[in-house]
């Protein structure tokens, strides 16, 4: 844990130089793990700036193989828990890695979406974050990150960015009764998609602006009937 602490203390002083951060719904984080972070992603910094947002844990998450012979991300997503994922396709390693972490109690950090969105909004998600919660039976917590794209553009030109969290109530995937088939799981992603929009400012949304799931979440209505309809496409 003291690897987690002294991280947590240097992320945050480079983003009180760099962002005025801003952090909603730190009371919906479980008091311990197991249990999954769902986010957008938009940056390399997004990662850093879950670790700042959130209390210091123990956690793991996914890396791109890309990253792994970086000399400064290498080693640093390496020594703070990252699984170097093979990106496009279904990598097996790390999902069972990820699988035994989260069965360890792992508090596990993932973007749905696979990769980083590079028009600023949610793109459709893959089915990896819904594999692990159906098979390990974690409760998902939603994240929003606002901003974070900006981020180093603002810094080139020495401005300071507004960063918002924003941290949305757990929720579990809901039972079929039965066995989840790999049929399920676009609707699983589609769920848990929806509740990170809710998280997002409607600029945002991007496939999922109209997505009947997230009009559900927004006026309190269950999201899960609708989020088994067609998956939204790009």
């Amino acid at each position: 844990m003291l690897r987690y602490r002294f991280a947590r203390a240097v992320l945050k002083l480079i983003q009180l130089l760099l962002a005025r951060l801003t952090v909603t719904g730190r009371e919906h984080i479980p008091a311990r793990g197991p249990y999954l972070v769902a986010v957008n992603h938009m940056s390399v910094a997004d990662t850093p700036i879950l670790l700042i947002a959130f209390p210091p844990l123990a956690w793991r998450f996914f890396a791109g193989e890309k990253w792994q012979d970086h000399w400064l991300y290498g080693p640093l997503m390496g020594w703070l828990g990252g699984i170097y994922i093979n990106r496009g396709e279904v990598d097996r390693r790390a999902l069972g890695e990820a699988l035994n972490a989260l069965k360890n109690g792992a508090v596990f950090g993932l973007a749905p979406e696979g990769q980083r969105s590079y028009v600023g909004y949610l793109q459709p998600a893959k089915d990896g974050a819904a594999y692990l919660a159906s098979r390990a039976g974690v409760p998902i917590v939603p994240v929003g990150l606002v901003n974070s794209d900006a981020l180093f553009s603002n810094v080139k030109r020495l401005h300071r960015t507004r960063l918002e969290v924003h941290i949305g109530k757990p929720f579990t995937l809901p039972d079929l009764g039965r066995r989840v088939k790999s049929r399920d799981l676009s609707a699983y992603s589609h769920l848990i998609m929806a509740h990170i929009a809710a998280q997002l400012p409607e600029r945002y949304h991007g496939v999922y602006a109209n997505s009947p799931a997230l009009r559900a979440l927004q006026t309190g209505e269950d999201p899960w009937p609708y989020c088994q309809e067609e998956e939204p496409t790009a």
